[in-house]
């Protein structure tokens, strides 16, 4: 009979314990619940719970591998915004002028303004292949792209984003912060064998990238047979 005490003792402790498991668990089920309705509700988005964890595990990483601006480029990027007056306007027919920043220089600009301004290129020029064996527009255009692709100015790098018979544009992106230049190429019509082009940074710091860029480019197509209009 002691037995059968002890037995029924132990099967109600057991129950017991169980159903105390059970409620435990159902309270922080409850409570883990509630937590997470309060923190979405207090954030106010559309994104799910999972991918706010996902977002939060890729920044994870990125902090644990990377360091000091690599880490800022990474979570920040800054590519910016692209332009909606790039490309050749109407009226005149030329390349956008310049916003009033020093960090774009365009051969639309007036010669005066020192900030801004650069001199146009020729791809025949009369003191060079111009006079003995000039090339066509699209033998330029070509040669253009060749240089656009292998040339990599303070290690930006270039994407054709935009291509046609006489424009290009293209997209220079900084190594480490994302940062996005807008460069563009046009061969207006004409007799005149030259290039319009205007350099252009959406948010970048400066640091004269957009000349040096344009410097490099001009050099390289020097070796090619073309010249510059003017001094830069």
């Amino acid at each position: 009979m002691a037995s059968m005490t002890s037995s029924s003792a132990n099967i109600s402790s057991h129950i017991h314990h169980h159903n105390r498991n059970i409620f435990i668990n159902h309270n922080t089920k409850l409570n883990a619940i509630k937590t997470t309705t309060r923190i979405n509700s207090s954030h106010s988005t559309n994104n799910s719970s999972e991918d706010e964890q996902q977002q939060v595990v890729t920044r994870r990483e990125v902090v644990l591998k990377s360091s000091g601006l690599a880490v800022l480029g990474a979570i920040f990027h800054f590519s910016g915004n692209k332009p909606n007056y790039l490309g050749v306007q109407k009226n005149p027919r030329a390349l956008a002028l310049c916003p009033a920043t020093d960090k774009c220089i365009s051969t639309s600009e007036n010669i005066s303004d020192s900030v801004h301004y650069a001199p146009p290129w020729n791809y025949n020029p009369s003191e060079g292949r111009g006079s003995k064996k000039p090339v066509t527009k699209e033998v330029a255009m070509e040669e253009l792209l060749e240089v656009i692709k292998s040339t990599k100015p303070d290690n930006f790098t270039p994407r054709i984003v935009d291509r046609k018979d006489d424009y290009v544009r293209v997209e220079y992106e900084s190594p480490i912060l994302g940062f996005v230049d807008d460069v563009e190429f046009w061969f207006p019509p004409g007799k005149k064998p030259l290039v319009q082009y205007r350099s252009a940074s959406r948010i970048g710091l400066g640091f004269d990238a957009n000349r040096k860029r344009v410097k490099a480019l001009r050099l390289a197509l020097e070796k090619k047979g073309w010249a510059s209009e003017g001094d830069f």
